[in-house]
């Protein structure tokens, strides 16, 4: 298998390995095996564990002092904020809601970079943002949960606000991944954000009951923890190094696609006429603000 092969199958296994999760993660906790700050805790020091065990392997490299507050804030955002939000966002909302509006995180990218970065909008990427904006706000507003304890509103609003803080995060690491190896950046980045989740959930962590937990409810964390979030973030980097950002831009249509199916097989989650108009708006916006204007040749 060569190179560019291998970096789209690991592509492919990130968004499988996420899509996936949306479900996982919903049942183990809406199950009341774990609450959704515990799963994090659970999360970041699981994944910190594995990171840290594997570090070794990696080559070192020496990291200027200044950068270690760069990796804090990119934790703050990157960890902190995004997988806080996260969980408890799915704890009110539905696997294919989630999934959806996460899909909205390159809109989010384009906006902040036009500010930030100081990148060009054009008008085709102004209409992007307002289509998916719109699918967002229909499925917030229109969107209904076979469960009874759900939140839409409340949930699908955490879900965008962890997508902006994800997006903030993407920005903050832009010139940290250039300088640094991505596992260097990874296991710092993890330590921090695990010292930073630690006073958010200490107390649900101290109140699990562990014989409580059924072999699905095991499986499930399993994964959360070594697929979801150690895997994916192996992964990541090995497949950005050999592939386009375009190319990369496509396959987050695949995550709603794979959570929506997998929800729907495991029960956690039902098709409607509004999740697919929504999810239509989406994609749509997506498309429109990650394709490249073609140059005019003179």
């Amino acid at each position: 298998m060569n190179s560019r092969a291998f970096a789209i199958v690991a592509l492919f296994l990130v968004q499988l390995l996420y899509g996936l999760n949306y479900t996982f993660a919903k049942v183990i906790i809406n199950e009341n095996f774990v609450k959704p700050l515990g799963l994090v805790i659970l999360r970041v020091g699981g994944a910190t564990l594995l990171f840290w065990l594997i570090s070794p392997l990696i080559p070192k490299e020496k990291i200027d002092k200044k950068d270690y507050i760069k990796f804090f804030f990119a934790a703050i955002f990157g960890v902190m904020i995004n997988m806080i939000l996260f969980l408890k966002g799915l704890e009110l909302t539905t696997p294919i809601h989630a999934a959806a509006i996460v899909t909205i995180t390159p809109v989010i990218i384009l906006i902040l970079s036009s500010f930030v970065l100081k990148e060009k909008i054009t008008l085709l990427k102004v209409i992007g943002v307002v289509l998916a904006f719109s699918g967002a706000i229909v499925l917030t507003i229109y969107g209904k949960s076979a469960r009874a304890g759900d939140d839409i509103v409340l949930g699908n609003t955490l879900i965008f606000i962890n997508a902006i803080s994800y997006s903030i995060y993407i920005i903050l690491i832009k010139k940290l991944t250039e300088k640094y190896h991505p596992f260097t950046f990874i296991k710092w980045l993890f330590l921090f954000g695990f010292i930073l989740v630690l006073p958010f959930g200490f107390k649900d962590i101290t109140q699990m009951e562990w014989t409580t937990f059924t072999p699905y409810a095991w499986i499930a964390l399993l994964f959360v923890v070594v697929g979801a979030t150690f895997a994916t973030y192996l992964l990541n980097p090995l497949a950005l190094r050999k592939l386009k950002a375009t190319t990369v831009g496509v396959f987050i249509y695949l995550q709603p696609v794979i959570a929506g199916l997998f929800a729907i097989i495991m029960g956690a989650d039902v098709v409607d006429t509004v999740k697919i108009s929504a999810m239509v708006l989406i994609f749509l916006g997506v498309y429109l603000v990650t394709i490249k204007p073609k140059k005019v040749k003179s």
